[in-house]
């Protein structure tokens, strides 16, 4: 008899999954039917519902439980995080009876056999060196089988399981099992005298495996890779390359190991943050279908008012971070993953879907949303092409007009990026796809971030309606951009992008004062708490704090700022040039043409650059002195700087610290009076050449 080939599953591989199944007609038949029975009598009773106008709230219950439990009984991990996804989108739902049933779904989809966790838990574990377990005295008291086996067995007695050594939670993927590790030396043997003086004792959380879930996720992937071969012959667009990036996501989760190393390197990144916290992995007992890590208490959101604006702006700080700065993109931020313990602070517990977005996708993806929320279109079509959504530029006449309505229907006809919503953004450029007209596809890694930030603004949505993603994300966005650490490389897609963004055209020789200006007011809102759902950032308050000019000066003197001294120094140039020669012509006039211009003076005046420079100058005016004061105050205000001058100068660790800012602005005007007399002195020779000729 032929041996039965199993199905591959280390990584993910559409090809040998395709071929697999592709010769297995009735195993995918079969699936199929599992699938869709039970949705497909959900749906029947939904339209008997509405022939029999019933609506009420319990038949809305009765419906949504039906609707998860069928989810959860299919085995389908791919439709369990669907469910997922949708509980946290109520307005795409339509109903929020739904989303609250199909929220379960995070952490109750159905737990199996105990007995079968342990066995994978010794199975897994048994290339540990181990001792026999010391045999305890009976009290008298009867036991379980899963007791006297977590007892007995040299493997699962390195653990004292809590809970009567039944799992405490369950999901798509595994369940978990809340244990102590047992100080001693069976665990010295297992794993060596230093691991176990660390972790010995210890609360953990053990995530184990389902048995067929590697199974269950390749004829998932089958269906879901076979359906977008189909469509994209009637839609086009990449939906091939859109299920393998899912593919490779859901696969990444499968392995433990993996997602250990996922969990260490967030924690490495995150959990010196200010209120967030990352739990620890222990790698000596982690294999590729059990997983063991720090157990930390919390509370599950949605969270209630302010408590929950604050998580939720916690949480998006991060994603901007992540997004932004690492790279290291956390891509299912549901309930489940996301805690509040007792200290207040944001806790992420699951590392499974985790995705490596470059520098290029990571600050083409910035532009694009800065260009979105500035409505400039040229760089918008630039962005879509960096990033692959167009190929080339020769439908731009037809595709504009289609981006601009597609922006204009995803924040709800207003046309303001503070209330896009990326889950109809997602439709609206679906929509263009589809039309298989313009040569328009949506690139796999953006999917993946679209996902993320999908789940994070339905999270949001459950916790305050009013809540816009954008609006939140955005001034922490720019705030990352023009605060970085002066001591790291400058990315070079983040120096085009910030040229482009900040120098007139791009070409690094004019500043656009106007557009710094207003990316710096934002930014100063990221440094203190505020509510996206109750502040609208441009609604026409100009007000800028002394934080705001703290922002622009750190930008300034930083290598990612160094692009704008060049401009900034031309500019300044040209401003006292054109000043001292206002100066001269009032001067020439009132003395009747006694008092003549110095050599090389009464040139050209910029009056645009001036009204520019002086608006800003008057913003740091603004800043430390309110025009609307009283002159009393005024002067306060003024001895209050005179005094932090005098500090500065009288307290050598505060000089010290100031040291490169000094060092750049008296560097910024010597370069400045060098510039000044260069354009006088060569104004004064071509005068001169001019007289001679």
């Amino acid at each position: 008899m032929k041996k039965k080939r199993p199905m591959p599953v280390v990584g993910y591989n559409a090809d040998e999954i395709c071929k697999y199944y592709d010769m297995r007609p009735l195993v995918v038949g079969w699936r199929l039917n599992k699938l869709s029975l039970p949705l497909l009598g959900w749906y029947l009773g939904l339209l008997q519902d509405k022939l029999l106008n019933r609506d009420s709230p319990a038949v809305q219950r009765m419906r949504g439980a039906q609707l998860r439990r069928s989810l959860a009984s299919s085995g389908s991990v791919a439709l369990i995080k669907s469910g997922q996804a949708l509980s946290l989108r109520p307005d795409l739902l339509k109903n929020t009876i739904w989303s609250q049933e199909l929220g379960k779904l995070v952490d109750e989809v159905g737990s199996f056999n105990d007995c079968d966790a342990m066995k994978i838990i010794k199975r897994e574990l048994s290339d540990l060196p181990v001792l026999r377990p010391t045999a305890k005295s009976n009290s008298g008291k009867k036991k379980s089988r899963l007791e006297k086996m977590s007892e007995t067995d040299p493997i699962l007695s390195l653990f004292e399981f809590q809970n009567s050594n039944l799992a405490v939670a369950s999901a798509s993927i595994g369940q978990v099992y809340k244990a102590r590790i047992k100080r001693g030396a069976q665990l010295e043997a297992a794993i060596g005298k230093e691991e176990a003086k660390k972790w010995g004792g210890k609360l953990v959380a053990i995530k184990v495996q389902r048995p067929d879930v590697a199974a269950a996720a390749s004829l998932d992937m089958y269906l879901l890779r076979r359906t977008a071969t189909w469509l994209s012959t009637f839609r086009g667009g990449d939906l091939e390359g859109i299920a393998d990036a899912f593919g490779i996501q859901l696969f990444g989760e499968l392995d433990y190991v993996r997602e250990a190393n996922n969990c260490a390197r967030f924690r490495e990144l995150y959990n010196d943050w200010d209120r967030v916290t990352v739990p620890e992995a222990c790698f000596p007992l982690t294999r590729k279908r059990v997983l063991v890590m720090e157990w930390i208490d919390g509370e599950k959101g949605p969270w209630d008012g302010a408590l929950g604006i604050d998580m939720v702006s916690l949480g998006l700080k991060c994603s901007v971070d992540q997004l932004l700065n690492t790279g290291l993109f956390h891509a299912d931020p549901h309930r489940g993953n996301l805690l509040r313990d007792k200290n207040g602070s944001l806790v992420f517990i699951d590392f499974g879907m985790m995705a490596d977005v470059s520098e290029e996708e990571r600050y083409g993806l910035v532009g694009l949303v800065i260009g979105l929320q500035t409505k400039d279109l040229p760089l918008i079509t630039e962005k879509l092409l960096d990033l692959g959504f167009l190929e080339d530029t020769t439908q731009l006449d037809e595709l504009v007009p289609r981006l601009r309505q597609a922006f204009i229907n995803a924040t709800g006809g207003t046309g303001k990026g503070s209330d896009l919503n990326f889950s109809k953004l997602q439709a609206e450029l679906d929509a263009i796809s589809s039309e298989n007209i313009l040569q328009f596809k949506t690139p796999p890694f953006f999917t993946v971030i679209i996902r993320s930030l999908t789940i994070l603004e339905g999270f949001a949505l459950s916790v305050d309606p009013k809540f816009k993603l954008v609006r939140g994300a955005y001034p922490y966005v720019l705030n990352q951009l023009l605060n970085p650490s002066s001591n790291e490389r400058t990315p070079e897609a983040l120096r085009k992008l910030l040229v482009r963004l900040l120098t007139v055209d791009g070409k690094e020789e004019e500043i656009e004062w106007e557009r710094l200006r207003e990316f710096l007011r934002l930014a100063q809102k990221a440094q203190k708490n505020y509510n996206p759902s109750e502040v609208e950032y441009d609604d026409g308050n100009q007000e800028v704090s002394r934080q705001t000019i703290d922002l622009f000066f750190n930008f300034l003197t930083s290598k990612t700022g160094l692009f704008l001294k060049k401009p900034l120094i031309l500019e300044l140039s040209q401003m006292i040039d054109g000043m001292a020669s206002i100066g001269e012509a009032n001067l020439l006039r009132a003395s009747r043409g006694l008092i003549r211009p110095l050599p090389g003076g009464n040139g050209p005046v910029n009056t645009r650059r001036l009204d520019e420079l002086n608006m800003f100058i008057e913003t740091f005016q603004n800043a430390f002195i309110d025009t609307e004061k009283t002159n009393q105050a005024r002067m306060e205000t003024i001895m209050t700087l005179l005094r932090e001058a005098a500090a500065l100068l009288s307290d050598e660790k505060r000089r010290e610290n100031a040291k490169p800012l000094l060092n750049e602005v008296t560097n910024v005007f010597q370069s400045v009076a060098v510039q000044v007399l260069e354009i006088r002195g060569s104004r004064a020779m071509r005068n001169m050449l001019n007289l001679t000729s």
